[in-house]
């Protein structure tokens, strides 16, 4: 992002890395709303007052949607020694087998862990959740046949169906994703209404005045839409997708409804 908005901006785009779901929106939600601090982020960002207490912001209140910037669907993957080839069979086999299929997440509150409990909630399975220090780990104990399946991000895992390593069964977007345009969706293939997909976008801090969202929002969908931006973001496991403000608020308060149902239900806290 900070390499197509440099040049459309006329200004240096400063990367700025912060760790946690909690830091970079407390940074920017105190921010002048001058457009020059900005917040690019994902859906852990919106989802933090469902899963910790005292969130030092408020994901609707303190921030001005600008656009939805990419999105990665949930890849819904399994252990090659597993007898399920589709959405339909690892149903089936979950539903014989209550308590005995263990999925991989990264940490408590993760877009993995999430996508797990709202495919086991709709689909009415007992399947048991198994935690790993992030990403990485999680899909090393996936490939060690630690447990059994994974609802992973796209780069982490697509290496490892094309190698055979991991059996793909489908993508969590609502509809075929070109970051693995070989599976088919989770909704079409065995679970109608499911989508799970990570989200990241792009927020100044809230009362930011409109005409700089709008020459925000122009420039950067302007880049998106390169094939450029396109090939850039595919080739990490992602698809550009961008939003106007208004749809990117409304998917946020969707996202948030949506939910929050699921980790309450769950009983998620993050750690």
């Amino acid at each position: 992002m900070a390499v197509g908005l440099t040049p459309r901006l006329g200004q240096q785009v400063i990367v700025d890395n912060r760790g946690s779901g909690i830091i970079p929106g407390d940074i920017v939600a105190r921010s002048r709303p001058d457009g020059y601090t900005l917040l690019f982020f994902g859906g852990t960002f919106w989802l933090q007052p469902l899963l910790r207490k005292n969130v030092p912001y408020d994901p609707i209140t303190d921030f001005a949607p600008i656009t939805q910037a990419v999105i990665s669907p949930t890849i819904l993957v399994v252990h090659p020694s597993l007898p399920a080839y589709s959405v339909k069979e690892l149903i089936a086999l979950a539903k014989a087998r209550p308590g005995e299929l263990n999925y991989a997440m990264g940490s408590p509150g993760s877009s993995n862990h999430i996508g797990a409990e709202l495919f086991k909630a709709m689909a009415g399975l007992d399947i048991v959740g198994v935690g790993y220090k992030g990403n990485g780990p999680a899909v090393g104990g996936l490939l060690a046949s630690q447990v059994q399946l994974m609802f992973a991000t796209g780069a982490s895992v697509t290496p490892h169906i094309k190698s055979g390593r991991l059996r793909g069964l489908a993508v969590g977007s609502a509809n075929p994703s070109p970051v693995a345009p070989e599976l088919p969706t989770i909704a079409a293939s065995g679970l109608p209404g499911y989508e799970s997909i990570s989200i990241t976008a792009l927020f100044g801090p809230a009362k930011t005045p409109q005409a700089i969202i709008d020459r925000l929002n122009r420039e950067t969908v302007s880049y998106l839409k390169t094939a450029e931006a396109k090939e850039r973001f595919l080739n990490t496991g992602a698809e550009a997708a961008p939003t106007s403000p208004e749809e990117l608020g409304a998917k946020v308060k969707a996202e948030i409804s949506k939910m929050a149902k699921v980790i309450k239900n769950a009983g998620i806290r993050a750690e």
